[in-house]
């Protein structure tokens, strides 16, 4: 498909737009955090929310920008450690451009964590310090700083493991990248704007090989940007779903370390297709060995060896929260797109729907009745026909973004996204404002099937009972001041203390 025909698709949008009017409740957002047995035992592994938006930063709109947050559920003060990436774990971006289901480009990322090991004289003895700063830090100084983070960027074009890889480098050649600590607390730091002085100085213009044009990477410590209630989804959704407004933000004190990425669209497109797929997954080494008796240093009590092994594989949001049997929960998080028709019923016989029936059936809320659920397999799976579903796709769980749709500046983006009529948001791609949880959860309950478009969505309206209420998780309304309108986006850390 053209990119003239993409944007002249004929898709009903408009009639999405609509809809989505006639049922605007607040807005609330999500996140994956905790969402399968294993990752929880590896949090600084697990995968909490990826996003990939074309920058409505003004200049940049030739640009992606890709976000992959991790470490969920920070508390600013949890020191002395605080929360570091995994020196021993790999990073990585993947980006689809053809719509089979295999990575066609990933960006690695691989950390370290140097130990300066300050001392003081005490009583004619030199003696390490307990923490990881010995005095102030800022933007001019980081002298004191006793963990320095670093962190190197590869490209690999084709198979992760076995394609061409190349070296990322810094505008001034630089490998070594360097990631700001933790917002340990104004007195650290001096103020809040001491913080993000220090954090934006690392804000890197980088040489991305086979890129004509530079990209930009930040790596660091954010506030997390996501409301949802989430203490009140998992108590059996004790919450009212059909509420006009909500006000629970179970997320509002927390942190979440972020890889975000921006590169240009040209260079992560392929041929005359403007679609492109993304996801992000972390991976471990294969054996750990226990020292029982490690010797000084920095994170040395175990070695870690053999082949790379997947742990956490995040797309779209809520799939193997909300989505994925507890069973295959570890399964899902270790597998690759292409490989997911093994979890098809998932999606095309749903049970979450089943469970908001159970749970609010007093209600009136009914579940769809058509099956298989044709409408979720095209929003979650395939992308939308006209909007962001590439020629020849393989169902497959990513995120789907259409570069060509031009982005909406700060201010102007709807929460909702293509079914409040943007359609630059959500589901064609994600952006930081985006309210997944209430667009997830009405496509979940037949939103899509109102529309009566059955070739695309496979249903009617008579088939979602449910369809066109206003479903919500009840979370608080986001804002433009949780986000800023630059790169890197997401807003300045809380301090640990003030």
């Amino acid at each position: 498909m053209s990119r003239k025909s993409l944007r002249a698709a004929p898709f009903a949008l408009a009639a999405m737009a609509a809809l989505s009017a006639a049922s605007f409740v607040q807005p609330a957002a999500a996140s994956s955090h905790r969402e399968a047995p294993f990752i929880t035992t590896v949090p600084k592994v697990d995968g909490t929310d990826f996003y990939m938006f074309r920058s409505y930063e003004p200049g940049r709109d030739a640009f992606v920008t890709l976000v992959a947050n991790y470490i969920p559920l920070q508390d600013a003060y949890g020191g002395p450690n605080y929360f570091s990436f995994d020196a021993n774990a790999l990073y990585e971006i993947h980006i689809d451009n053809n719509g089979n289901g295999v990575e066609d480009i990933t960006f690695q990322f691989r950390f370290k964590n140097s130990l300066a090991d300050i001392t003081l004289p005490i009583a004619g003895k030199n003696v390490s310090i307990p923490l990881v700063q010995a005095g102030a830090i800022s933007a001019s100084s980081n002298a004191a700083l006793n963990l320095k983070e670093t962190y190197q960027i590869d490209i690999v074009r084709s198979d992760r493991r076995g394609g061409q890889r190349q070296a990322v480098t810094s505008a001034g050649g630089a490998r070594d990248l360097v990631k700001p600590f933790d917002f340990i607390g104004t007195k650290t730091f001096g103020s809040v704007a001491g913080y993000e002085a220090y954090a934006a100085q690392n804000i890197q213009t980088i040489n991305i090989p086979g890129c004509a044009t530079r990209g930009k990477v930040f790596v660091g410590q954010r506030k997390d940007p996501f409301v949802v209630a989430l203490g009140k989804t998992f108590d059996l959704l004790n919450l009212n779903p059909l509420a006009v407004s909500g006000g629970v933000d179970d997320l509002a004190d927390k942190n979440v370390s972020s890889i975000v990425l921006e590169v240009a669209s040209a260079c992560l497109t392929s041929g005359t297709s403007p679609i492109i797929g993304g996801w992000t997954t972390a991976s471990l080494r294969q054996a750990r060995l226990l020292d029982r008796t490690p010797p000084s240093g920095h994170s040395v009590a175990a070695k870690e060896g053999g082949a790379w092994v997947q742990v956490s594989r995040l797309g779209m949001p809520l799939v193997n929260e909300v989505v994925i049997g507890l069973k295959d929960k570890d399964k899902f998080n270790a597998s690759k797109p292409k490989d997911d028709g093994q979890f098809a019923d998932y999606v095309t016989n749903p049970t979450l729907p089943a469970l908001i029936e159970i749970l609010f059936s007093s209600a009136g809320v009914r579940a769809p009745t058509k099956f298989p659920r044709q409408d979720l397999v095209t929003a979650f799976l395939t992308g939308v026909p006209g909007l962001n579903q590439p020629a020849g796709v393989v169902a497959s769980e990513m995120l789907r973004l259409n570069t060509s749709i031009a982005p909406l500046p700060k201010g102007s983006q709807n929460p909702l996204g293509v079914l409040a009529g943007d359609n630059a948001g959500f589901p064609n791609g994600r952006r930081p404002g985006d309210d997944v949880v209430d667009i997830s959860l009405r496509v979940a309950m037949g939103v899509l099937c109102t529309l009566n478009v059955p070739s695309a969505f496979g249903c009617v309206a008579a088939d979602a009972p449910a369809g066109a209420l206003a479903v919500t998780d009840n979370g608080t309304a986001t804002s433009d001041a949780m986000f800023s309108a630059a790169f890197p986006y997401l807003a300045t850390p809380l301090p640990g203390a003030q």
